[in-house]
């Protein structure tokens, strides 16, 4: 199951074990059996201190369970392979079974054990999805921190009837006691907000107990993380708030367009970029939504930012780097159907539907680019667009018009997506031209139509933004307001582009730098007077 790489690296990670585990599987005469049989004996050969065992009874076959030998009462089980994404999450899971530390925060660490109740946590997650390993490494965690928390945790594909039972249409799914608890991505904290009442007070009074920064950059992303090494680098108190650190990069897969990187994904560029923040002592406070500024009333007067959970925060200087979202069609079913059928994530979501037809709307290359690994999976795709002609690059137009199971509709306006209820059975489509209507027997709507800005909460400040919500900036990235600055997809430059955002986002941290350098503070204008 692993070849001489793996092996190695995992050797390597398996010295850090302080105490035995035990791998308890249970198993049929599955294929996917007999490869759990051989991945699990692979790994007990690594170590001394790592047993395997092959009579477990569990119903959920191929299945095991990673536990301490000590302690009985921590475990996780993993339903199906945890290969792919995952592969690293199992590495963790073993790490953190024999007693090597996790590099979490101590306080979300407390909070865990701190948790009074039973919690039994089943989750589900694809191969393929990039998303799912903060879910399932969180709850991993938190089943070997507090006995009372078990966590399942399950590979779709293996138990395809199961995900069809349970409605499950995107991934990450989790369940808290048999019944939904969340659809999508989920850190530790979050996890945490939604079980302790006292969590989100806790997170506010921690936040509001900062001193005022030099530098506070509001948004994770490529534009915030280069905006804060530049002001950092220059010897500036900085501060990164971001409602979740990558932004858009968590949800980009592959990235071949970096200059320099040849190859690379979003998420491992996101923790490239968190080491680099991390490296220069920014103080990145993470899983912190902006909800309202008040700008300084002079230059080198005090900006504030109110957070979600009331937390305030003081600046010297802003830097708005708040990237955008997905846009919605905003047609009747699409909100009703979400994670039913209607899904953002083709890389995430994509197995859920293998075999089945399904509908790409956008013609873009991010809706192009979508249809052709969709292609791969599902039975039939059907990719629609509302201008005359595809938008996207020639030769990934090529590569879909070879493809036997593609059909493309052009001037095709997308007016509601139906459902049974439960999940979707259909998409409505008219020709602009001639006004007629076809309704397209589908299970899935994958939603690939751009993005729009997160600016709704500047709208009230005086920040000056385009007719498209974007924030306008000069050339040196500096908006109307002064000491407030601005980068990235929530901006008005026109290419929106992980490598566009960073050279963004480091002019407009040397456009803060000479601001600051150029604007005393007012309190010490107060007092030389």
């Amino acid at each position: 199951m692993l070849d001489a790489n793996m092996q190695t690296q995992l050797k390597q990670y398996l010295a850090n074990l302080r105490e035995p585990i035990e791998l308890v599987a249970s198993l049929d005469d599955s294929e996917k059996s007999q490869q759990t049989r051989a991945l699990l004996a692979e790994i007990a050969e690594l170590h001394d201190d790592v047993s395997a065992q092959f009579d477990g009874t569990h119903d959920r076959k191929p299945s095991f369970i990673i536990r301490r030998a000590s302690d009985a009462n921590k475990w996780v089980r993993f339903a199906g392979l945890p290969m792919g994404h995952e592969f690293t999450s199992l590495v963790l899971a073993l790490l953190w079974a024999g007693g090597h530390p996790p590099k979490v925060d101590a306080d979300l660490i407390e909070q865990v054990r701190a948790l009074e109740g039973d919690f039994e946590f089943e989750m589900f997650f694809s191969l393929s999805c990039h998303n799912c390993p903060d879910v399932v490494q969180a709850l991993t965690l938190m089943a070997f921190e507090n006995p009372r928390i078990t966590a399942t945790l399950i590979e779709g594909g293996t138990f395809q009837d199961e995900v069809e039972d349970r409605g499950v249409l995107a991934v990450p799914a989790t369940f808290l006691n048999g019944e939904s608890f969340y659809n999508g991505k989920m850190e530790l904290a979050e996890i945490l907000s939604k079980l302790d009442s006292g969590a989100d007070a806790k997170a506010a009074e921690k936040l509001s107990a900062k001193d005022p920064f030099e530098v506070l950059i509001i948004g994770g992303g490529p534009a915030g993380s280069a905006s804060a090494v530049y002001t950092a680098r220059k010897g500036f108190r900085t501060g990164i708030a971001a409602e979740r650190f990558g932004g858009q990069l968590q949800d980009t897969l592959g990235i071949e367009n970096l200059p320099g990187t040849s190859y690379t994904e979003g998420p491992k560029l996101s923790d490239n970029l968190k080491a680099q923040v991390r490296e220069n002592e920014i103080d990145l406070m993470d899983l912190a939504l902006a909800t309202q500024l008040k700008p300084a009333g002079q230059p080198g007067g005090m900006h504030e930012v109110t957070f979600a959970n009331g937390a305030v925060l003081k600046a010297r200087s802003l830097i708005l780097s708040t990237g955008a979202r997905w846009r919605n069609l905003g047609v009747p079913g699409e909100a009703e159907y979400r994670n039913k059928g209607v899904a953002y994530c083709p890389h995430c979501d994509g197995p859920l539907f293998k075999g089945k037809r399904i509908a790409v709307i956008g013609g873009g290359n991010s809706g192009v680019e979508a249809a052709i690994d969709l292609a791969k999976i599902v039975g039939h795709v059907t990719l629609v667009e509302f201008d005359t002609k595809l938008r996207a690059d020639e030769v990934l137009q090529r590569k879909l018009r070879s493809l036997s199971n593609v059909e493309i509709i052009t001037n095709g306006q997308t007016t509601e997506i139906t459902g049974d209820g439960s999940r979707t059975n259909g998409l409505i489509v008219k020709d602009r031209e001639s006004g007629t209507e076809q309704t397209i027997e589908l299970e899935g709507v994958f939603i690939q139509i751009g993005l729009v800005p997160n600016t709704e909460w500047l709208k009230e400040t005086g920040l000056e933004l385009s007719k498209y919500g974007e924030i306008i900036i000069d050339q040196h990235g500096a908006t109307n307001l002064p000491g407030i600055y601005a980068a990235g997809d929530a901006t008005t430059v026109p290419d929106k582009q992980i490598v566009v955002a960073m050279g963004e986002g480091a002019k407009a941290g040397l456009g803060a730098f000479d601001y600051l350098i150029r604007n005393e503070p007012v309190e010490d204008i107060a007092q030389a007077a």
